[in-house]
């Protein structure tokens, strides 16, 4: 199995793309165009990262923001897995303080990054949806996400790493997502021997379920992607956080990162799963 840090260089290259503000229910603020170089030099152990963005189209305009960094090893909240696709974040949630999770997505010549934001009372604030193009190529964006879309059985493969460096664990994974009256689904999830029905309502872009007087919504966004998220964080209760992209009308991606009642980011998981 390959390193973390072989994961990571799965991101090399420069792409260009847009960071795109979306509001808690799911509409588009505004949007900055944005070129990300990621080149990696000495024998592949060090990356620089340079991130540009612009406050128009033109990218041959000046930026607005030119912000570099250099790698030599990566945070252990920084988690790659085969594919390049990667999830990172807050490591533990704290009375008073923002939370934030990171995902990003590999496809060949596509990139597609969500970041999640809390305020400092647990509240959803936004999205950020940074798609990504590798320059010179034809990568295409797909359209949002739609209901129609995700109903089927998806069954694939899940590989979860943990925080505390025990040995990561690949299994199968089963999810069955069906309309059951008007305007509401049932989603059947089946993992690790554990099988979740949870029912949920559809409205216009979100999908909102209740779990143990918690409310969850999931946000159907451009370029096939989803948000997965409890509206408000609180303590003392376990959760978890989830980005998914649709890369191909069958073939869907997940990005999962897990917390304890603690607070505490206990594991990632990387889902990789087919419409049968």
């Amino acid at each position: 199995m390959a390193s973390n840090w072989e994961n990571f260089l799965k991101n090399l290259g420069e792409w260009r793309g847009s960071f795109t503000k979306i509001s808690r229910d799911g509409e588009i603020v505004n949007s900055t165009p944005s070129i990300l170089n990621l080149e990696a030099f000495d024998n592949d152990q060090a990356v620089l990262f340079r991130l540009r963005r612009f406050d128009s189209s033109n990218y041959d305009s000046p930026p607005i923001q030119d912000y570099q960094q250099e790698y030599r090893y990566l945070g252990k909240e920084n988690i790659f897995f085969a594919t390049g696709a990667f999830s990172k974040g807050t490591l533990q949630l704290a009375p008073f303080s923002e939370f934030g999770a990171e995902y990003g997505f590999v496809d060949d010549d596509r990139r597609l990054r969500l970041v999640q934001l809390y305020d400092q009372e647990g509240n959803f604030i936004n999205l950020t949806l940074i798609r990504e193009f590798r320059s010179s190529t034809d990568a295409y964006e797909r359209p949002q996400l739609t209901v129609e879309q995700l109903i089927g059985t998806w069954q694939g493969q899940a590989h979860t790493v943990y925080s505390d460096l025990r040995q990561s664990e690949v299994f199968p994974t089963y999810l069955e997502i069906q309309k059951i009256a008007d305007g509401y689904l049932e989603q059947k999830l089946s993992f690790q021997s554990q099988i979740i029905t949870a029912k949920a309502r559809i409205e216009g872009n979100k999908i909102i379920s209740e779990t143990e007087g918690i409310p969850r919504q999931i946000l159907l966004l451009p370029d096939g992607t989803s948000s997965n998220i409890p509206l408000q964080l609180q303590l003392r209760k376990p959760f978890f956080v989830e980005a998914g992209w649709l890369v191909r009308a069958n073939e869907r991606q997940r990005l999962i990162r897990s917390y304890s009642e603690k607070g505490e980011w206990i594991s990632s998981t990387h889902v990789i799963e087919y419409k049968s």
